[in-house]
Protein backbone atom coordinates (compact mmCIF):
# COMPACT_ATOMS: atom_id res chain seq x y z
CA UNK A 1 0.00 0.00 0.00
CA UNK A 2 1.42 3.33 -1.07
CA UNK A 3 1.45 6.31 1.25
CA UNK A 4 0.83 9.86 0.02
CA UNK A 5 1.33 13.14 1.86
CA UNK A 6 -1.38 15.56 0.71
CA UNK A 7 -1.64 19.27 1.52
CA UNK A 8 -5.30 20.25 1.94
CA UNK A 9 -6.34 23.90 1.54
CA UNK A 10 -10.14 24.17 1.88
CA UNK A 11 -9.94 27.94 1.33
CA UNK A 12 -13.11 30.00 1.19
CA UNK A 13 -16.87 29.63 0.93
CA UNK A 14 -18.10 26.27 -0.28
CA UNK A 15 -14.50 25.15 -0.59
CA UNK A 16 -14.79 24.53 3.16
CA UNK A 17 -17.90 22.39 2.57
CA UNK A 18 -16.90 20.27 -0.42
CA UNK A 19 -13.28 19.58 0.57
CA UNK A 20 -14.20 17.27 3.49
CA UNK A 21 -16.50 15.37 1.13
CA UNK A 22 -13.68 14.84 -1.33
CA UNK A 23 -11.47 13.59 1.49
CA UNK A 24 -14.18 11.14 2.56
CA UNK A 25 -14.26 9.63 -0.92
CA UNK A 26 -10.48 9.46 -1.21
CA UNK A 27 -10.28 7.61 2.09
CA UNK A 28 -13.14 5.25 1.28
CA UNK A 29 -11.68 4.31 -2.10
CA UNK A 30 -8.24 3.84 -0.54
CA UNK A 31 -9.78 1.27 1.80
CA UNK A 32 -11.78 -0.39 -0.96
CA UNK A 33 -8.80 -0.83 -3.27
CA UNK A 34 -6.13 -1.37 -0.57
CA UNK A 35 -3.89 0.58 -2.95
CA UNK A 36 -2.98 3.70 -0.98
CA UNK A 37 -3.34 5.64 2.23
CA UNK A 38 -3.51 9.43 2.40
CA UNK A 39 -1.81 11.48 5.11
CA UNK A 40 -3.37 14.93 5.13
CA UNK A 41 -2.04 18.18 6.47
CA UNK A 42 -4.52 21.04 6.58
CA UNK A 43 -3.77 24.73 6.03
CA UNK A 44 -6.25 27.50 6.99
CA UNK A 45 -5.18 29.87 4.23
CA UNK A 46 -7.72 32.06 2.46
CA UNK A 47 -9.77 35.20 3.06
CA UNK A 48 -10.38 34.56 6.77
CA UNK A 49 -6.64 34.09 7.20
CA UNK A 50 -6.05 37.33 5.32
CA UNK A 51 -8.38 39.32 7.58
CA UNK A 52 -6.44 38.04 10.59
CA UNK A 53 -2.88 38.28 9.24
CA UNK A 54 -2.87 40.57 6.18
CA UNK A 55 -1.72 37.64 3.99
CA UNK A 56 -3.66 35.04 2.03
CA UNK A 57 -1.11 32.36 2.93
CA UNK A 58 1.89 32.01 5.17
CA UNK A 59 4.93 34.00 4.07
CA UNK A 60 6.87 30.77 3.57
CA UNK A 61 3.84 28.97 2.11
CA UNK A 62 5.59 27.66 -1.00
CA UNK A 63 8.44 26.29 1.07
CA UNK A 64 5.90 24.54 3.31
CA UNK A 65 4.07 22.99 0.36
CA UNK A 66 7.16 22.06 -1.66
CA UNK A 67 7.60 18.48 -0.43
CA UNK A 68 3.99 17.30 -0.53
CA UNK A 69 2.95 14.72 -3.12
CA UNK A 70 0.00 16.89 -4.21
CA UNK A 71 -2.22 19.76 -3.14
CA UNK A 72 -5.99 19.37 -2.73
CA UNK A 73 -7.52 22.83 -3.00
CA UNK A 74 -11.11 23.93 -2.36
CA UNK A 75 -11.74 27.50 -3.52
CA UNK A 76 -10.46 31.04 -3.10
CA UNK A 77 -12.30 34.34 -2.82
CA UNK A 78 -15.01 35.90 -0.67
CA UNK A 79 -16.75 39.30 -0.65
CA UNK A 80 -14.80 40.30 2.47
CA UNK A 81 -11.57 40.57 0.43
CA UNK A 82 -11.12 42.16 -3.04
CA UNK A 83 -10.82 39.47 -5.71
CA UNK A 84 -7.48 40.66 -7.07
CA UNK A 85 -6.00 40.27 -3.58
CA UNK A 86 -7.46 36.84 -2.88
CA UNK A 87 -6.52 35.36 -6.25
CA UNK A 88 -3.05 36.87 -6.41
CA UNK A 89 -2.36 36.07 -2.79
CA UNK A 90 -3.03 32.33 -2.87
CA UNK A 91 -3.87 30.42 -6.04
CA UNK A 92 -1.65 32.28 -8.49
CA UNK A 93 1.50 32.18 -6.31
CA UNK A 94 1.10 28.41 -6.04
CA UNK A 95 0.48 27.88 -9.76
CA UNK A 96 3.30 30.18 -10.82
CA UNK A 97 5.74 29.31 -8.04
CA UNK A 98 5.41 25.57 -8.68
CA UNK A 99 5.48 25.83 -12.50
CA UNK A 100 1.98 24.38 -12.75
CA UNK A 101 1.86 25.62 -16.31
CA UNK A 102 -0.88 23.23 -17.44
CA UNK A 103 -4.43 23.72 -16.23
CA UNK A 104 -6.28 20.63 -17.43
CA UNK A 105 -10.07 20.89 -17.37
CA UNK A 106 -12.31 18.10 -18.71
CA UNK A 107 -15.84 18.76 -19.93
CA UNK A 108 -17.91 15.58 -19.86
CA UNK A 109 -21.69 15.28 -19.85
CA UNK A 110 -22.49 12.80 -17.11
CA UNK A 111 -25.31 10.27 -17.58
CA UNK A 112 -28.59 11.46 -16.15
CA UNK A 113 -27.58 15.13 -16.26
CA UNK A 114 -29.54 17.40 -18.56
CA UNK A 115 -27.45 19.78 -20.62
CA UNK A 116 -28.97 23.20 -21.36
CA UNK A 117 -28.19 22.36 -24.98
CA UNK A 118 -31.13 20.68 -26.67
CA UNK A 119 -30.87 16.95 -27.43
CA UNK A 120 -27.32 16.50 -26.11
CA UNK A 121 -26.71 13.16 -24.44
CA UNK A 122 -23.73 11.50 -22.72
CA UNK A 123 -21.00 11.01 -25.27
CA UNK A 124 -21.88 14.15 -27.19
CA UNK A 125 -19.84 16.37 -24.85
CA UNK A 126 -16.45 14.90 -24.03
CA UNK A 127 -13.48 17.21 -24.47
CA UNK A 128 -10.57 18.67 -22.51
CA UNK A 129 -9.34 22.25 -22.41
CA UNK A 130 -5.64 22.77 -21.75
CA UNK A 131 -5.18 26.26 -20.37
CA UNK A 132 -1.78 27.92 -20.13
CA UNK A 133 -1.53 28.57 -16.41
CA UNK A 134 1.47 30.70 -15.44
CA UNK A 135 1.78 33.67 -17.79
CA UNK A 136 -0.28 35.26 -20.58
CA UNK A 137 -2.97 37.63 -19.41
CA UNK A 138 -2.49 36.69 -15.73
CA UNK A 139 1.21 37.49 -15.57
CA UNK A 140 0.55 40.63 -13.54
CA UNK A 141 2.81 42.88 -15.62
CA UNK A 142 1.70 46.50 -15.59
CA UNK A 143 0.59 49.18 -13.18
CA UNK A 144 -1.35 52.38 -12.57
CA UNK A 145 -0.19 55.98 -12.51
CA UNK A 146 -1.74 59.35 -11.57
CA UNK A 147 -4.35 57.67 -9.37
CA UNK A 148 -7.48 59.67 -8.83
CA UNK A 149 -6.60 62.31 -11.41
CA UNK A 150 -8.26 62.90 -14.78
CA UNK A 151 -5.07 61.66 -16.45
CA UNK A 152 -5.06 58.36 -14.53
CA UNK A 153 -3.81 55.44 -16.61
CA UNK A 154 -3.84 51.67 -16.11
CA UNK A 155 -1.61 49.30 -18.10
CA UNK A 156 -1.94 45.52 -18.06
CA UNK A 157 0.53 43.69 -20.29
CA UNK A 158 0.11 40.09 -21.35
CA UNK A 159 3.34 38.10 -21.27
CA UNK A 160 3.93 35.29 -23.77
CA UNK A 161 7.33 33.59 -23.75
CA UNK A 162 8.53 31.01 -26.24
CA UNK A 163 9.23 28.56 -23.42
CA UNK A 164 5.82 29.13 -21.84
CA UNK A 165 3.82 28.82 -25.03
CA UNK A 166 5.76 25.92 -26.47
CA UNK A 167 5.57 23.71 -23.39
CA UNK A 168 1.81 24.01 -22.91
CA UNK A 169 1.11 23.48 -26.60
CA UNK A 170 3.33 20.39 -26.66
CA UNK A 171 1.43 19.00 -23.66
CA UNK A 172 -1.85 19.54 -25.53
CA UNK A 173 -0.55 17.72 -28.60
CA UNK A 174 0.60 14.84 -26.43
CA UNK A 175 -2.79 14.61 -24.76
CA UNK A 176 -4.62 14.74 -28.11
CA UNK A 177 -2.48 11.85 -29.29
CA UNK A 178 -3.87 9.71 -26.42
CA UNK A 179 -7.48 10.66 -27.22
CA UNK A 180 -9.12 11.18 -30.62
CA UNK A 181 -6.13 12.95 -32.16
CA UNK A 182 -7.93 16.26 -32.73
CA UNK A 183 -6.57 19.54 -31.40
CA UNK A 184 -8.09 23.03 -31.64
CA UNK A 185 -5.90 26.09 -31.16
CA UNK A 186 -7.90 28.91 -29.53
CA UNK A 187 -6.59 32.24 -30.75
CA UNK A 188 -7.45 35.85 -31.57
CA UNK A 189 -4.45 36.63 -33.74
CA UNK A 190 -6.52 38.78 -36.08
CA UNK A 191 -6.74 41.37 -33.28
CA UNK A 192 -3.75 40.58 -31.05
CA UNK A 193 -1.19 40.86 -33.78
CA UNK A 194 1.94 40.33 -31.68
CA UNK A 195 1.21 37.90 -28.83
CA UNK A 196 -1.22 35.55 -30.54
CA UNK A 197 0.45 35.48 -33.93
CA UNK A 198 3.48 34.37 -31.89
CA UNK A 199 1.27 31.74 -30.22
CA UNK A 200 -0.06 30.55 -33.61
CA UNK A 201 3.42 30.27 -35.09
CA UNK A 202 4.59 28.10 -32.20
CA UNK A 203 1.46 25.95 -32.51
CA UNK A 204 2.42 25.19 -36.12
CA UNK A 205 6.08 24.59 -35.26
CA UNK A 206 5.29 22.12 -32.46
CA UNK A 207 2.69 20.44 -34.66
CA UNK A 208 5.43 19.20 -36.97
CA UNK A 209 6.33 16.72 -34.22
CA UNK A 210 2.77 15.34 -34.25
CA UNK A 211 1.79 14.66 -37.87
CA UNK A 212 -0.89 12.21 -36.71
CA UNK A 213 -2.86 14.92 -34.85
CA UNK A 214 -5.51 16.81 -36.83
CA UNK A 215 -5.41 20.54 -36.01
CA UNK A 216 -7.59 23.63 -36.39
CA UNK A 217 -6.96 27.30 -35.64
CA UNK A 218 -10.20 28.89 -34.41
CA UNK A 219 -10.78 32.47 -33.29
CA UNK A 220 -11.97 32.62 -29.69
CA UNK A 221 -15.33 34.22 -30.46
CA UNK A 222 -16.14 31.57 -33.07
CA UNK A 223 -14.90 28.87 -30.70
CA UNK A 224 -17.17 30.07 -27.89
CA UNK A 225 -20.09 29.72 -30.28
CA UNK A 226 -18.90 26.26 -31.28
CA UNK A 227 -18.88 25.17 -27.63
CA UNK A 228 -22.61 25.77 -27.72
CA UNK A 229 -23.48 24.77 -31.28
CA UNK A 230 -21.18 21.79 -31.91
CA UNK A 231 -19.47 20.59 -28.71
CA UNK A 232 -19.34 17.06 -30.09
CA UNK A 233 -16.79 18.29 -32.66
CA UNK A 234 -14.23 19.04 -29.91
CA UNK A 235 -11.59 16.75 -28.46
CA UNK A 236 -8.69 18.79 -27.02
CA UNK A 237 -8.54 22.59 -27.01
CA UNK A 238 -5.41 24.57 -26.09
CA UNK A 239 -5.78 28.18 -25.02
CA UNK A 240 -4.05 31.07 -23.31
CA UNK A 241 -4.62 31.73 -19.62
CA UNK A 242 -7.59 34.09 -20.01
CA UNK A 243 -9.22 32.33 -22.95
CA UNK A 244 -8.90 28.95 -21.23
CA UNK A 245 -10.44 30.34 -18.06
CA UNK A 246 -13.48 31.69 -19.87
CA UNK A 247 -13.98 28.68 -22.14
CA UNK A 248 -13.92 26.20 -19.26
CA UNK A 249 -16.71 27.98 -17.38
CA UNK A 250 -18.72 27.64 -20.57
CA UNK A 251 -17.67 23.98 -20.76
CA UNK A 252 -18.99 23.37 -17.25
CA UNK A 253 -22.24 25.17 -18.03
CA UNK A 254 -23.04 23.08 -21.10
CA UNK A 255 -22.41 19.95 -19.00
CA UNK A 256 -25.20 20.99 -16.66
CA UNK A 257 -23.44 22.88 -13.87
CA UNK A 258 -20.13 24.32 -12.76
CA UNK A 259 -20.63 22.00 -9.81
CA UNK A 260 -19.37 19.10 -11.93
CA UNK A 261 -16.34 20.86 -13.44
CA UNK A 262 -12.99 19.61 -12.17
CA UNK A 263 -9.46 20.78 -12.91
CA UNK A 264 -5.83 20.03 -12.26
CA UNK A 265 -2.97 22.53 -12.14
CA UNK A 266 -0.15 20.36 -13.41
CA UNK A 267 3.61 20.50 -13.28
CA UNK A 268 4.30 17.85 -15.97
CA UNK A 269 7.96 17.46 -15.02
CA UNK A 270 6.94 16.60 -11.42
CA UNK A 271 9.60 18.89 -10.02
CA UNK A 272 6.92 20.45 -7.80
CA UNK A 273 3.59 19.22 -6.45
CA UNK A 274 0.55 19.62 -8.67
CA UNK A 275 -2.71 21.08 -7.34
CA UNK A 276 -6.25 19.87 -7.94
CA UNK A 277 -9.28 22.15 -7.52
CA UNK A 278 -12.87 22.45 -8.72
CA UNK A 279 -13.66 25.14 -11.27
CA UNK A 280 -16.73 26.48 -9.45
CA UNK A 281 -15.07 28.83 -6.97
CA UNK A 282 -16.32 29.77 -3.51
CA UNK A 283 -20.02 30.46 -4.35
CA UNK A 284 -20.74 32.76 -1.39
CA UNK A 285 -24.42 32.89 -2.35
CA UNK A 286 -24.95 29.27 -1.22
CA UNK A 287 -22.22 29.00 1.40
CA UNK A 288 -23.54 27.60 4.67
CA UNK A 289 -26.71 26.09 3.18
CA UNK A 290 -25.31 22.57 2.83
CA UNK A 291 -26.36 22.30 -0.82
CA UNK A 292 -23.02 22.75 -2.62
CA UNK A 293 -22.39 20.10 -5.25
CA UNK A 294 -19.38 17.98 -4.19
CA UNK A 295 -18.99 16.17 -7.52
CA UNK A 296 -16.36 18.55 -8.93
CA UNK A 297 -14.26 18.25 -5.77
CA UNK A 298 -14.61 14.48 -5.76
CA UNK A 299 -13.71 14.35 -9.46
CA UNK A 300 -10.62 16.44 -8.65
CA UNK A 301 -9.68 13.72 -6.19
CA UNK A 302 -9.88 11.20 -9.03
CA UNK A 303 -7.67 13.43 -11.19
CA UNK A 304 -5.18 13.66 -8.33
CA UNK A 305 -5.16 9.89 -7.91
CA UNK A 306 -4.54 9.34 -11.62
CA UNK A 307 -1.68 11.85 -11.50
CA UNK A 308 -0.20 9.95 -8.54
CA UNK A 309 -0.36 6.71 -10.52
CA UNK A 310 -3.51 5.25 -8.95
CA UNK A 311 -5.58 4.96 -12.11
CA UNK A 312 -7.76 1.99 -11.02
CA UNK A 313 -8.81 3.95 -7.92
CA UNK A 314 -9.44 7.06 -10.04
CA UNK A 315 -11.56 5.04 -12.46
CA UNK A 316 -13.57 3.63 -9.56
CA UNK A 317 -14.46 7.15 -8.39
CA UNK A 318 -15.52 8.23 -11.87
CA UNK A 319 -17.64 5.12 -12.32
CA UNK A 320 -19.29 5.77 -8.96
CA UNK A 321 -20.03 9.39 -9.87
CA UNK A 322 -21.60 8.29 -13.16
CA UNK A 323 -23.69 5.64 -11.40
CA UNK A 324 -25.06 8.24 -8.98
CA UNK A 325 -25.94 10.78 -11.66
CA UNK A 326 -27.48 8.11 -13.88
CA UNK A 327 -29.70 6.99 -11.00
CA UNK A 328 -30.78 10.59 -10.46
CA UNK A 329 -31.79 10.27 -6.80
CA UNK A 330 -28.90 12.10 -5.09
CA UNK A 331 -28.53 15.35 -7.00
CA UNK A 332 -28.01 18.82 -5.53
CA UNK A 333 -30.24 21.77 -6.55
CA UNK A 334 -27.86 22.97 -9.27
CA UNK A 335 -28.62 19.69 -11.06
CA UNK A 336 -32.34 19.86 -10.43
CA UNK A 337 -32.40 17.73 -7.28
CA UNK A 338 -32.98 18.30 -3.57
CA UNK A 339 -30.04 16.40 -2.07
CA UNK A 340 -27.66 17.91 0.45
CA UNK A 341 -23.91 17.96 -0.09
CA UNK A 342 -23.33 15.04 2.26
CA UNK A 343 -26.10 12.97 0.66
CA UNK A 344 -24.31 13.04 -2.69
CA UNK A 345 -21.04 11.93 -1.12
CA UNK A 346 -22.80 9.10 0.73
CA UNK A 347 -24.33 7.93 -2.54
CA UNK A 348 -20.99 8.02 -4.38
CA UNK A 349 -19.26 6.03 -1.64
CA UNK A 350 -22.11 3.49 -1.63
CA UNK A 351 -21.84 3.08 -5.40
CA UNK A 352 -18.05 2.71 -5.17
CA UNK A 353 -18.56 -0.12 -2.67
CA UNK A 354 -21.05 -1.85 -4.97
CA UNK A 355 -18.75 -1.55 -7.98
CA UNK A 356 -15.71 -2.75 -6.03
CA UNK A 357 -17.65 -5.75 -4.73
CA UNK A 358 -18.44 -6.84 -8.29
CA UNK A 359 -14.82 -6.68 -9.48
Amino acid sequence: MRDYHIAVIPGDGIGQEVTPEGVRVLDAVGELTSAYKMRYEYFPWGCEYYLKTGRMMAEDGLKILRDFDAIYFGAVGFPSVPDHISLRGLRLPICQGFEQYVCQRPSFLLPGIKSPLADKKPGDIDFVVIRENTEGEYAGAGGRAHRGLPIEVAVETSVFTRVGVERVIRYAYQLARTRRKKLVNATKSNAQQHSLTFWDEIFVEVGKEFPDVQTERVLIDALAARFVLRPESLDVVVASNLFGDILTDLGGAICGSLGVAASGNINPEREYPSMFEPVHGSAPDIFGKGIANPIAMIWCGAMMLEWLGEKPAADLILRAIQAVTAEGKALTPDLGGTAKTRDVTDAIIAQARRIAARV
